[in-house]
Order: structure tokens, then C-alpha cells, then sequence
């Protein structure tokens, strides 16, 4: 585990890249539908209770939130979709503004993406897949709420999920998390921590 991800702070809510903190830095982006366990997912790797809103109604983040964790790097928690009642132009709205922060974010250097264990590889989730490959941005899944599983069934998804994406041509790895249980805390650290801090002498040859 690693502690620097508790001094996480909030810094803004932006509703366009126009309103988001200056492009400069590493910035590691949260997605995933909007009952997925994404906030959960946040405050319990940062080990805060309401650092990212939780709300008895999904779909209630609609914008792009930054948190610092230090001066050069931030986490960004992406509008969840999918699941909300809401219109379909405030849907397309979402739509927009995560593949325009996604295409156009120079900070971003990964994507971590929340799934619930028990519905994997929904339709958004697919096409966040597709949006890294075409990025060439380095993915990562977490299949939360593992604990409404048994050990058998929750390892049976992520074997699943690894051998969907096997051949998708995408960085990405696969981990079951549960914010209720505290499981796969370190695991998602040390993930962070690579992403954050990349290895210049494993950078491939140019």
C-alpha cells in the first residue's frame, strides 16, 4: 500500500477540457458505468470516505472531477454512463466530453476501468476498450464488488475478461477489487505507482 494516494484533494469540477486544471503532469483517469462502484473504488484507494461522491442514484457524476495527489500528478473521475435515468442528449453530452478528454488530454498516461464483477464487458465498456486501443493508452480493469461473489466465480470472471482481451492489441490488465472487503488495495497501488512513475529504461527502442 502506498500512502501517497490518502493526501488525495479534490481540485475541481470541469464541464469541458476548457474549465479542467493546465494540461501538464500524469493524470490517471477513472471510468466505468454508473453503478459499477466507481466512487467506491476512489475513496477506498485513497482510504477517504467521500472524497468521490456517492450517490443513492447512479449516474449523478456528470462531470470531469480532478483530485491532486500531488503537484504533477492527478486522478480524474469520468462521468459514469450507461445506467442513469436521464435524457439522451445529456447521455450525448456525456458522450462528448469523455472521448474529447480522452483524445485530447496530453496529461493522460492511463485508464482505469470499474466493472462490476457480476456484468463485465458491457456495451460502454467495450467501447472504452476500443477507445484506449485507438489512444494507445495503457488500461487497466477493476472488477469491483468481488465480494458478492464466491472466490470460484469472481476468479472464473477474471480469467474471462483476460481471455476476452487477449488478443484486443491493448496494455491492460485485469484484477478483482472490493472496496466493502478492502480487497485488492496493494495491487491497484502498485499499478498507480508504475503508471506515475514510468521507467525510462523500459521504454522501447524508437
Amino acid at each position: 500500500m502506498n500512502p501517497v494516494y490518502h493526501q488525495a484533494k479534490f481540485i475541481n469540477s470541469a464541464p469541458d477540457l476548457r474549465s479542467a486544471p493546465e494540461d501538464n503532469g500524469l493524470e490517471i483517469a477513472f471510468a466505468g458505468r454508473s453503478n459499477a462502484g466507481k466512487s467506491s473504488a476512489i475513496n477506498t484507494l485513497t482510504s477517504q470516505k467521500s472524497l468521490a461522491r456517492i450517490s443513492k442514484t447512479p449516474g449523478r457524476t456528470q462531470l470531469l472531477n480532478f483530485f491532486a495527489i500531488d503537484e504533477h500528478k492527478r486522478f480524474v473521475d469520468l462521468p459514469g454512463y450507461g445506467y442513469a435515468k436521464v435524457p439522451v442528449q445529456v447521455k450525448k453530452k456525456w458522450h462528448v466530453m469523455i472521448e474529447s478528454y480522452l483524445t485530447g488530454r496530453k496529461a493522460l498516461c492511463g485508464i482505469v476501468l470499474v466493472m462490476d464483477v457480476r456484468h463485465p464487458m458491457m456495451e460502454f465498456d467495450k467501447q472504452m476498450v476500443d477507445w484506449c486501443r485507438h489512444a494507445k493508452i495503457p488500461l487497466h480493469i477493476l472488477l469491483t464488488k468481488s465480494d458478492k461473489l464466491n472466490y470460484g466465480a469472481a476468479k472464473n470472471t477474471l480469467l474471462g475478461v483476460q481471455k476476452e482481451l487477449a488478443n484486443s492489441e491493448i496494455q491492460v490488465s485485469v484484477q478483482l477489487f472490493s472496496a466493502l472487503k478492502k480487497v485488492g488495495i496493494d495491487e491497484i497501488h502498485a499499478l498507480l505507482d508504475q503508471w506515475f512513475n514510468p521507467d525510462p529504461l523500459n521504454e522501447p527502442d524508437i
